[in-house]
């Protein structure tokens, strides 16, 4: 059993596991601490969209014209219908169809 793991990789995964149930402890007794209303409410309600935002548009940008229809199409049908799946799936078909009909 010792030659399944490398030294010190067990430590590593267990002490990542207890890292993550922290912050997810810590955020469960912060919550009721943040605000209600006001503009830090307004932020914080942004923030995931933001992050979702930030992590998309500079990968789409990177894929050149078929990222930006993938784009397009996913913007497009989230403002219609405010369904991530659908979002995700016309996002993807979009490039698709691109790849398809323009790179053969």
């Amino acid at each position: 059993m010792k030659d399944l793991f490398q030294l010190g990789a067990v430590q590593a995964i267990l002490l990542a596991a207890g890292l993550t149930y922290a912050l997810r402890l810590g955020g469960l007794l912060l919550a009721d601490r943040l605000p209600k209303s006001g503009p830090a409410r307004r932020f914080l309600d942004s923030l995931p969209g933001t992050i979702l935002l930030s992590l998309t548009v500079p990968g789409a940008l990177h894929a050149g014209v078929e990222g930006m229809i993938g784009l397009g199409a996913c913007l497009l049908v989230y403002f219609r219908t405010r369904n991530l799946l659908s979002t995700m799936a016309a996002g993807m078909l979009g490039v698709c169809f691109f790849r398809w009909f323009f790179h053969g």
